[in-house]
């Protein structure tokens, strides 16, 4: 079977794949209201990473799920991004993976069987790494691509990061370099470079780990990852949740080095234009801050890093955790104040 890439079997990659915030809202509606059940701590009423559910005074179960189009063309790289970006949203909760299931929609007309296995292959490696089975799943014939997990994990339900829990005076820290969906354009339009090909796997297929530890710090008050709203619209979204404003000064925000050149020639994802055109209205940009700047605030990241809201006396503590888990570009980039749920970038 002669193939072509996966890139070019899509009309998306990545989680550039999400529905834009605003119309997401208006689609939800009142479905985001809070749940009348008194063990759910964690449902669609805050736009939450996971839904988390209470089992005893011990134990919680979180639960998400994650899927989208290929972002990268080597079918194993694609499902080791997949399945990574799946299993944030546990670690993000504060939690630690127990299970997943896959999500399978292949166009079996254009793929092979083998080019599809190496997809479940990458994302059997990488919850191996995460100490989990994939233990099940589904699949069915689809037009596109499409690749995910359904992920599980626990958590003591008195250390479950919620993203509505941040307080006033809040340092923000981000753990991983923006411009994923930066480097993912490139690669789509086949400019991207060796090294930004390297530096695009690299940082998709870390996994969150650290989030775990987190969860036992009490000064870590919130917990989010970066996917893709873009760092603007999930700290929008831990604004909302809190009733806090946010400030962020852009050059202490981490970038992917390889990206920077590119997103100042203006490459980017369309879901930039369409993260903007949604919650735009709600930030405010310093009237000096180059275009390509706000652009990247809203990079839709696949795989992003964890956002982190914590007490300023704990700032250092949480940098070493995340040194030692291996993300070098962690590093304190904001704060929270008391105001309305806007974003103020300078």
């Amino acid at each position: 079977m002669s193939e072509i890439k996966l890139t070019r079997l899509s009309h998306g990659g990545g989680c550039g794949c999400k529905i834009a915030p605003a119309l997401l809202q208006e689609i939800l509606g009142a479905a985001k209201e809070k749940l009348p059940f008194p063990d759910l701590m964690v449902g669609t009423e805050t736009s939450d990473d996971a839904a988390v559910y209470r089992l005893n005074d011990e134990q919680a179960i979180i639960a998400t799920t994650d899927f989208f189009m290929p972002i990268v063309d080597d079918p194993f790289d694609f499902g080791r991004i997949a399945a990574t970006n799946a299993i944030s949203d546990i670690y993000a909760m504060g939690g630690t993976p127990i299970m997943a299931l896959a999500i399978v929609g292949m166009p079996i007309d254009k793929l092979s069987p083998e080019t599809i296995r190496k997809i479940l292959q990458g994302g059997e490696a990488v919850c191996r790494d995460a100490g989990i089975p994939i233990a099940g799943g589904h699949s069915i014939d689809s037009q596109e691509p499409i690749y995910g997990l359904v992920a599980l994990g626990v958590v003591h339900p008195k250390r479950v990061k919620k993203n509505s829990d941040a307080q006033a005076g809040d340092v923000l820290i981000l753990g991983k370099g923006l411009g994923v969906g930066v480097l993912a354009a490139a690669l789509k339009k086949e400019i991207l470079s060796d090294a930004g090909y390297q530096q695009l796997i690299a940082t998709t297929t870390q996994l969150n780990k650290v989030g775990s530890a987190l969860s036992a710090m009490p000064e870590v008050h919130a917990l989010t990852d970066v996917t893709g709203f873009g760092l603007l619209g999930h700290l929008l979204e831990i604004c909302r949740g809190s009733g806090l404003g946010a400030q962020v000064s852009f050059n202490q925000v981490p970038v992917l080095s390889e990206a920077l050149p590119l997103v100042q020639q203006g490459i980017g994802p369309g879901a930039i234009t369409r993260n903007l055109a949604s919650y735009g209205c709600d930030v405010d940009f310093a009237p000096n801050l180059e275009e390509w700047k706000q652009r990247l605030l809203a990079d839709a990241q696949t795989s992003g890093g964890l956002l982190v809201s914590v007490a300023p006396s704990a700032v250092s503590s949480v940098l070493a955790c995340f040194r030692e888990a291996g993300f070098a570009q962690a590093a304190a980039m904001g704060n929270l104040q008391q105001g309305s749920a806007r974003v103020a970038v300078v």
